[in-house]
């Protein structure tokens, strides 16, 4: 049985991505599982076995959990290391040279544009760092045995052979159901699951909801944390209790449960330079759910979901464009439901785990 080692400093210890679609994927295709990650304790849940790193208290104290986590994944003598940090770079290189195991590199964003909308770093470096940043991730990405890439617009950042979509997808679950089933009722639910930021559209979509005509009844449900405390401070002063209802972290079939519980989906991101080509798993999550969409007017994701007759697009900078968009669905109660019908279908056809889960286990079958 080959061993597989799963690595990040970063991600929470039950990440969808890392490990309730990669980790139980791998297991149930009959490789010996270990992951590296931050928890409170070593365990066994679902037959995956964590080791546990400190909770980083802060951005500075992660960054130094790269050395424990190289000397934890060494500890392991596994067969192939799975990693999904730019910060770990250097010391799966380390890992590589000692080991001479396989190495992936598993890339959840466009670091290079990520970077130039990081607010925490000066402005006046951002595009330095994030040009050096580039360089060095493209040259190091040689070195891996295999580079897998959330996104295509990711993919096209790396020119070698070794590159691998292996997309986002839902996992096709009995969540799949909608319980308002498109409410033609007195409330409209309007949900949004994600971080709490400013470039994640927030403001927009909580002044939004407050623009909809007052003779529509219609509450929002932002399911998240905020990573920004004087932000935090700044929606807290302007939201309407009425309307808006901020419920903070929730797991994921917690999740699931309140999206069923909704009308309308909202992922109205700022036209960031890392925005514009991401695909979100939210997205996806609402339609998986039978979620009509009000997405940004991005190319790509017009073409998912306006072509794919299952939401709109609009402009995330103007809150009136937003909220006019909720008042069209809330009229046109027929449409809503035949936009989250093809959102459902798209999913089960196209958009879905399974799919990807094929080309993730094609690598390990290669290495």
């Amino acid at each position: 049985m080959k061993k597989v080692c799963i690595v990040t400093t970063v991600h929470p210890v039950f990440d969808i991505r890392i490990f309730q679609k990669e980790a139980k994927t791998l297991l149930a295709n009959g490789f010996d599982v270990t992951l590296i990650i931050q928890h409170t304790k070593n365990e066994v849940v679902n037959g995956i076995k964590i080791i546990a790193l400190p909770l980083a208290k802060n951005r500075f104290y992660r960054f130094l959990l790269g050395k424990l986590a190289y000397k934890l994944a060494l500890s392991c003598a596994a067969d192939i290391y799975h990693f999904h940090d730019p910060e770990l770079i250097p010391w799966m290189l380390k890992l590589k040279k000692k080991t001479k195991a396989k190495i992936i590199y598993d890339v959840h964003e466009n670091v290079k544009k990520d970077i130039l909308s990081k607010m925490w770093i000066p402005s006046f470096i951002r595009k330095p760092i994030s040009f050096l940043f580039n360089w060095y991730e493209k040259w190091t990405a040689e070195k891996m045995d295999y580079i897998i890439a959330a996104t295509p617009d990711i993919a096209g950042t790396f020119h070698q052979n070794n590159v691998v979509q292996v997309r986002n997808y839902p996992i096709i679950t009995d969540n799949s159901s909608n319980i308002n089933q498109y409410n033609d009722g007195q409330r409209i639910e309007l949900i949004y699951v994600g971080a709490l930021t400013k470039i994640k559209g927030i403001k927009e979509i909580v002044e939004a909801t407050k623009q909809v005509n007052r003779k529509y009844c219609v509450h929002l449900k932002l399911i998240g944390v905020f990573s920004e405390k004087d932000f935090e401070q700044e929606i807290n002063k302007i939201i309407d209790c009425d309307k808006i209802e901020i419920l903070g972290f929730k797991s994921q079939d917690a999740v699931y449960l309140e999206m069923r519980k909704a009308d309308i989906g909202l992922v109205c991101f700022w036209p960031e330079p890392n925005h514009i080509e991401a695909m979100p798993n939210k997205i996806f999550e609402y339609m998986s759910v039978g979620l009509p969409i009000i997405a940004s007017r991005f190319p790509l994701w017009l073409e998912i979901i306006e072509k794919g007759g299952c939401g709109l697009t609009v402009d995330p900078l103007n809150s009136r464009e937003i909220s006019e968009a909720i008042e069209y669905l809330i009229e046109h109660p027929e449409e809503r439901k035949e936009m989250g019908e093809n959102g459902k279908k798209l999913v089960m056809a196209q958009y879905n785990w399974d799919n990807e889960s094929r080309k993730l286990l094609e690598v390990y079958r290669n290495l």
